[in-house]
């Protein structure tokens, strides 16, 4: 399966969705009408309210320039104006000189943040580097346990401390280990917490500081990982922790399992932060870098 493909398949319910409610709203002749329903069919696909009503602006620009002739005409320019849109949060992760390049995850409960560490971690291994987990997850053994097996099952160093333990402490000898073992990868797992609790934020806080006196540079690539299944929720959590911590990539998870990947957009134009990967399925190799392009393409290609 091609890259497109791949990227069609995860997106699958979204694309449903969407496809379904943009041929309703394209049965009869285009009108003022017809693009008050296209605006509803994408507030209904979490593209959120502002975002929608830019689309459908500028789709009327397009109708009165006479550029619309039929439905494949609007599904085409919406595609472009979607993905001129998530153009400006196309960046890949890069792994440059500074060595270890340290990698923090932060995101809520149940978003996949170790699997998601496992996954970015086999494609950098994959790359050839040197890759070294540093479990700081130590609110639950569960989630030791589960990094452990990961790091054995793809070959990377691991650090971890018993449950209960410091997280800074973990993320201390993490970054002590990787240096004395050549590593060139150390990417931090931590345990979930909601944006709202500030006691967790501050721990979080002390985790980066501790990166920071240790690295001289880093953490090189905060990273916020969302759950997409929760849409437009999805938004205050990003406002929250960037506010906080000033996060530097965006890890997109659950694409597979939701309708709702709309809402990729609104995120996109309120913070300009850079989506590093997107995730469409539960298997390792299910995590993509992210393209603007491809992307559009599979919301709106036929």
């Amino acid at each position: 399966m091609g890259f497109l493909e791949r990227i069609k398949e995860g997106l699958k319910k979204t694309r449903y969705e969407l496809k379904a409610r943009l041929e309703a709203a394209l049965k009869g002749p285009l009108d003022e009408n017809t693009l008050r329903e296209i605006e509803e069919a994408l507030i209904l696909s979490d593209c959120g309210v502002e975002t929608s009503t830019r689309l459908v602006e500028k789709l009327k620009e397009a109708w009165k320039k006479g550029h619309l002739k039929d439905p494949k005409d609007v599904k085409k320019v919406l595609r472009e104006i979607i993905g001129e849109i998530l153009k400006s949060v196309e960046r890949p992760l890069r792994i440059d000189n500074y060595r270890p390049f340290t990698i923090l995850t932060l995101g809520v409960n149940g978003v996949g943040k170790t699997t998601t560490v496992a996954k970015i971690g086999k494609a950098l291994i994959s790359d050839g580097k040197k890759v070294l987990f540093g479990a700081c997850d130590t609110f639950r053994a569960a989630a030791i346990e589960q990094l452990s097996e990961w790091a054995e099952r793809l070959g990377a160093e691991i650090v971890k401390h018993k449950e209960g333990s410091d997280p800074a402490a973990v993320a201390y000898d993490a970054i002590k280990a990787a240096s004395a073992r050549n590593v060139d990868v150390v990417i931090l797992d931590t345990a979930g917490r909601l944006h709202t609790k500030s006691n967790l934020i501050e721990e979080m806080k002390k985790i980066k500081r501790v990166i920071a006196r240790e690295t001289g540079s880093g953490p090189h690539e905060t990273l916020l990982i969302l759950d997409a299944t929760n849409g437009q929720n999805a938004i205050q959590q990003v406002k929250s922790f960037h506010e906080a911590l000033t996060v530097s990539g965006l890890a997109i998870t659950k694409l597979d399992g939701t309708a709702k990947g709309g809402f990729i957009l609104p995120v996109s134009e309120l913070f300009k932060i850079p989506i590093r990967y997107i995730c469409v399925g539960e298997k390792l190799e299910d995590l993509l870098p992210f393209s603007a392009e491809e992307f559009s393409k599979a919301l709106l290609e036929e």
